[in-house]
């Protein structure tokens, strides 16, 4: 498809090709060819052609879904642990990849920046997954070998009416859980010595930070759009939305880098409180 305004293809059927592809290693190859080209120059970002994004992205046969409850849990100590752990990471790095297209294919007029940045967010979770997949086959595993559950994309689904609750709630609620629980999961990588595994954690955590920041940031301009205050409206939306799907404890430092302020720690640590 051509812009019409020199500057080659439009960023959006891209994405919806990244979106929208089944193979995982077809995924990657289409966000980094597509990040590549935008950082050229080849790609322009035209807001009013989003909008369009399917119900259910490109996902190959495996991993078999299933219920969160219905996950084996495994101990580190063991290969099969390891293999467990690294996994349900990959899944998540592999939603990701589709969380970020999506917002780039389903939200229109938005500036030009939004569309930029999580085209960038999903080169990033692409590479994530690939990591994860090295560190899968590198344990003699790969990706589709344990089950998983679709938590985060059906979090995608219920915030696909408007990119202020999308930009509120996946972002700075769920993936911002990566924040709190990571660094246990790299200390227990640390004890049993898996030092190649706890480099992978390293990176993700370091980016996942951008990545919370960036839904911040662009929460907030929603809000600014709106006239609405952001404090007393991530308030409402996390009563509204996530009362029970609250969870702590939470990683201060990193949540503060990722844009959060005390009055919102304030708020999910009350919501974690009457949950328990």
């Amino acid at each position: 498809m051509n812009s019409g305004n020199g500057r080659g293809q439009s960023l959006i059927p891209r994405g919806l090709e990244a979106l929208s592809a089944r193979d995982p290693d077809a995924k990657c190859r289409l966000t980094l060819r597509a990040w590549a080209d935008l950082e050229a120059g080849r790609l322009s970002v035209i807001p009013s052609e989003a909008g369009d994004a399917p119900l259910q992205p490109g996902r190959p046969e495996r991993p078999l879904l299933v219920r969160p409850r219905e996950l084996p849990r495994r101990r580190l100590g063991s290969r099969e642990g390891r293999v467990a752990l690294m996994h349900a990471i990959a899944h998540i790095e592999f939603n990701a990849i589709n969380l970020a297209w999506d917002a780039v294919c389903r939200f229109a007029d938005m500036p030009e920046d939004f569309y930029r940045d999580w085209a960038r967010v999903a080169r990033e979770e692409a590479e994530h997954f690939q990591m994860l997949r090295d560190r899968l086959q590198a344990l003699d595993a790969d990706y589709g070998d344990c089950p998983a559950h679709d938590g985060l994309w059906q979090a995608a689904l219920d915030t696909r009416h408007d990119v202020l609750v999308r930009m509120a709630l996946v972002p700075r609620v769920l993936e911002a859980r990566g924040l709190d629980v990571t660094p246990a999961m790299m200390d227990r990588l640390r004890r049993v010595g898996d030092m190649e595994s706890l480099a992978a954690l390293e990176v993700i955590l370091r980016d996942e930070i951008g990545h919370v920041e960036i839904g911040t940031r662009w929460f907030r301009f929603a809000c600014e759009r709106r006239g609405l205050e952001p404090a007393d409206t991530f308030r409402k939306l996390l009563r509204d939305y996530m009362q029970g799907a609250i969870k702590g404890p939470f990683h201060y430092q990193a949540r503060k880098q990722a844009g959060f302020t005390d009055g919102e720690m304030a708020e999910l640590e009350a919501l974690w409180r009457e949950k328990g």
